[in-house]
């Protein structure tokens, strides 16, 4: 992996961002699961930013249903894996990065070792499942993960670490039962909005490996897009009382 400082230029000229700040990002190594509707501008402006090396965890295949707000991919990458996907995406975006990928899905047996090597994971899975067992393995590993979830016209998003706040469990101590879930499917989505949660989801990332800024974590960010308005929540760990 290189890095041309001057591609970066732009944001190595912002107040605190100088080239130690971009050189954390050229060593940093980020976990998305999920290269969907929340991955795919995550991704994007990850890879933009010039994070080092960015490892793609997804099993599912490019769907048409799904591009209105997956915009990493293209109807030319229907029936591709997503990660295999976004792969050929970031790396025609910025050969400074490099892109791994599992077509797998994380699972208990497998998520330790894929999620080892990250200085920071992003959950951008769309199910209650794969939330939890995320935050389970991030939380055993000491590793912060940033969250985001979208339905219908809003979305939340917010960032987890054991070591210093709380952890998805604590806005969400177990899924909630089949028949009390909706989905995008049955409520319906706006690509925009993800697009937004996303986009959010990278900026947290960034301010995690730079130390710039305050990250999300004991706060979670609503957004409703019908109302243009945003709502910060403080959150505390349930051991805190």
């Amino acid at each position: 992996m290189t890095t041309s400082v001057s591609k970066y230029a732009r944001q190595i000229a912002l107040p605190g961002f100088n080239e130690t700040a971009q050189m954390a990002l050229a060593h940093a190594h980020v976990t998305v699961v999920g290269a969907g509707g929340l991955g795919s501008p995550a991704l994007l402006y990850l890879a933009g930013a010039g994070i080092g090396h960015l490892h793609i965890v997804d099993d599912d295949v490019v769907s048409a249903i799904d591009l209105h707000r997956q915009i990493i991919h293209a109807e030319t990458t229907i029936g591709v894996f997503k990660a295999e996907s976004a792969r050929k995406r970031l790396e025609a975006l910025n050969s400074d990065v490099t892109v791994s990928t599992t077509t797998e899905r994380l699972t208990l047996a497998n998520g330790v070792d894929l999620l080892a090597a990250s200085d920071v994971v992003l959950d951008a899975t769309d199910n209650f499942e794969s939330r939890h067992l995320i935050s389970r393995l991030c939380q055993q590993l000491g590793v912060p993960h940033v969250w985001g979830a979208v339905l219908g016209y809003e979305t939340q998003v917010s960032v987890f670490d054991a070591r210093r706040g709380p952890i998805y469990e604590d806005l969400f101590p177990a899924p909630p039962p089949p028949d009390k879930r909706e989905t995008c499917v049955t409520a319906g989505v706006l690509g925009p909005v993800v697009g937004m949660a996303g986009a959010m989801m990278a900026v947290e990332t960034i301010k995690l490996i730079t130390s710039i800024g305050t990250p999300l974590i004991g706060t979670v960010a609503f957004y409703d897009f019908a109302e243009s308005r945003w709502n910060f929540v403080p959150l505390k760990s349930r051991t805190d009382g």
